[in-house]
């Protein structure tokens, strides 16, 4: 069989197309959102040389020669829509990030006691770290939460073989199926092997029938049957072949075991190659997918003193031991993150896994050494150094630290010039901003320092709603972007106008989802199925809504932006900034030539200390453009009060400075 190179998220969108999955919905984030865009990128050559195997795709009697794709409003949406299309017995995919879950919990909850005819896996991308996420939850909670079955890959290989194993379960039980990947494992790359595609039975379609009708006589039937399902599955996964017991015996006196799961297994697996370990004794158990696997767990506890539990996240691994334990009476002590053994933040690596194993069996020799241990893992990462963390010693190949970089906006970014106007008008008036999820979230970045709140998805607009209860004598701003406009931000319009609130709604539409990669949203005119369709238009949603004032401006044009600003905070009720301009990384955008600074500059870093443009640094006690950033968007240019910067042309287009 052939081999291919591919990212994690693309191992699983493969694995996918390979099981017959005929619908794929989400909403962007990362880490998942590859995985969509893989099986979009991928159907388009369905059917062509790039494609072995093209079996036939049917709906009912409806022949389709490719997958149906899109990217949802947001992921409720998505999951209704799949949801949908497996009532009809078609197999779906829906994906997502961990706290996008959130969002789609609703159905979720709802859809295991309706069940589903067509498999359904549910692709949830969790983010320990956290190194782009709002949150660090476990979806693995959210699996026992739902009484639902979760799969949890270990690498991309792994997912490639496992989501299929997935889709099956989804049909066996006829129940929703969750598969988590985490971000190394989404974003490593491996060589997979490609098989052949599995064969594909046709759906009959959707059938009536009262099952399909959420009632609560039906919903109190159905707990006892998805009780069953779980002990049920609970057996079979102690027989499933990614749920792996291994004994590695020298001395027959397996008194030691280490049991971990998804990418944490990889790290123990690489650790415990390392020769130091070879004439150790111990049990290895490897978990791969849930409801635990009690009968295999026990089987693993049976014969040993200590366990060491190697996981990220939460301690759901931990926890069930313990109650395996105490349900048993086994006499075993359960080492981890409760025990100050894993750290119980972050992710873990190869290097904390080595040196979690190391002090795990130097300890069951040298008791003392227990209290050492728990104390160095759970120090606060943030002031360590990377070897420094779990007592890694520093080679002399080690490399040097890494500089600190927080994220900035890109220089020409249109969200700084929407910032910067806002600001500009309400300097000298007492406000509060309140931000949102996406490139803007980076508005709180000093000098801009524009960002005072944020929550989840959506949240700023209805955040200042209450703020402004609280404080209705200062202004406060929301800041939501066109992509979160569309995902949940419509309802806090309308909430905001329905009880009269004295807000300010500031969109900033740059024309995509900026932040995961430029994907489509209803407002732009292109589908994921490359159709192109009608723009849905926020000015007349907006207006529909009813709101107090509207304005639609560039926020380049600076001078105008900061002035209307300035005129809606003397108004009252709900008004509406619409700030439009594409964002400098999409596609097409036009991007001019980049300024210039004369021998005016006196290096006064006005230009640094108010915009924080990436382009502009100083050297030699004057400011310098980087070239090769700068999209000679030209907010520079009015700011400076010198008008030292100009643009290519060498003439400093500025009527005014601020």
């Amino acid at each position: 069989m052939p081999k291919k190179l591919l990212m994690g998220n693309e191992a699983i969108a493969l694995g996918a197309i390979r099981a017959g999955v005929s619908v794929v919905t989400g909403y962007p984030g990362t880490p998942s959102t590859e995985v969509l865009e893989t099986v979009a990128k991928y159907n388009e050559s369905l059917g062509s040389d790039n494609r072995n195997n093209c079996n036939d795709i049917y709906i009912g009697d409806i022949y389709i020669n490719d997958i149906y794709i899109e990217w949802s409003v947001n992921e409720k949406t998505a999951l209704e829509v799949a949801a949908g299309a497996a009532f009809a017995g078609a197999r779906v995919m829906v994906t997502m990030k961990q706290v996008g879950l959130n969002v789609a919990s609703d159905p979720l909850m709802s859809l295991n006691y309706l069940g589903v005819k067509g498999g359904m896996v549910i692709v949830v991308a969790d983010d320990p770290g956290p190194i782009s996420s709002q949150t660090e939850q476990d979806t693995r909670h959210f699996a026992k939460h739902a009484k639902l079955a979760l799969f949890d890959p270990s690498t991309p290989e792994e997912a490639y073989i496992m989501i299929a194993d997935a889709f099956a379960l989804s049909e066996q039980y006829g129940e929703p199926v969750l598969f988590r990947p985490t971000t190394r494992v989404c974003h490593s790359c491996a060589s997979v092997e490609i098989l052949d595609d599995l064969p594909r039975t046709k759906p009959c379609g959707f059938v009536k029938d009262p099952r399909w009708v959420i009632f609560p006589k039906l919903t109190y039937a159905n707990k006892f049957k998805i009780e069953d399902n779980l002990k049920k599955m609970s057996e079979e996964f102690s027989k499933y072949k990614n749920n792996i017991l291994t004994r590695h015996s020298i001395k027959d006196n397996n008194a030691r075991g280490i049991i971990s799961g998804g990418v944490s297994y990889a790290y123990t697996l690489e650790a415990l190659a390392s020769d130091e370990f070879k004439n150790i004794d111990y049990k290895l158990l490897k978990i791969s997918a849930y409801p635990f696997p009690d009968k295999l767990a026990v089987e693993f506890l049976s014969g040993l003193d200590e366990v060491l539990v190697i996981e990220e996240l939460d301690p759901v691994i931990e926890n069930e031991l313990l109650r395996l334990c105490g349900l048993h009476q086994l006499k075993v002590k359960i080492l981890g993150k409760g025990t100050g053994h894993i750290q119980i933040a972050g992710e873990n690596s190869p290097d904390s896994a080595l040196n979690a194993i190391k002090i795990f069996f130097d300890a069951s020799i040298n008791p003392d050494q227990k209290t050492q241990s728990s104390q160095t893992i759970n120090a606060n990462p943030s002031t360590l150094t990377p070897n420094s963390t779990f007592n890694i010693p520093n080679s002399s190949l080690s490399s040097p630290a890494l500089p600190i970089r927080p994220p900035v906006l890109c220089a020409g970014c249109p969200h700084r010039a929407s910032f910067f106007a806002v600001k500009e008008a309400a300097k000298n008036t007492s406000a509060v901003f309140s931000g949102d999820i996406g490139c803007y979230t980076l508005g709180n970045v000093v000098p801009l320092s524009m960002t005072d709140t944020c929550v989840c998805m959506g949240a700023g607009i209805t955040i200042a709603q209450g703020l402004q209860r609280a404080e209705p004598d200062t202004h406060h701003f929301a800041f939501i972007g066109d992509s979160t406009f569309f995902h949940t931000g419509i309802p806090g319009v309308i909430n905001a106008v329905y009880n009269q609130t004295d807000i300010i709604v500031c969109i900033l539409d740059n024309s995509t989802t900026a932040m995961t990669g430029n994907q489509p949203h209803p407002g732009i005119g292109i589908t994921m199925m490359n159709t192109q369709v009608e723009k849905i238009d926020i000015e007349k949603i907006i207006k529909a809504i009813g709101v107090s004032a509207f304005v639609k401006i560039n926020p380049f044009n600076q001078k105008e932006a900061v002035e209307v600003t300035e005129k809606l905070m003397k108004q009252k009720g709900v008004r509406v900034i619409l700030f439009e301009s594409p964002c400098i990384k999409i596609k097409g955008v036009k991007i001019n030539k980049a300024v210039n600074i004369s021998n005016k500059c006196t290096g006064c870093k006005v230009c640094i200390n108010k915009l924080g443009c990436p382009a502009i640094s100083f050297e030699n006690k004057k400011a310098v453009i980087d070239a090769d950033l700068c999209t000679g968007c030209g907010l520079c240019i009015d700011l400076c009060p010198l008008f030292a910067i100009e643009n290519n042309s060498g003439c400093a287009e500025a009527d005014h400075a601020i």
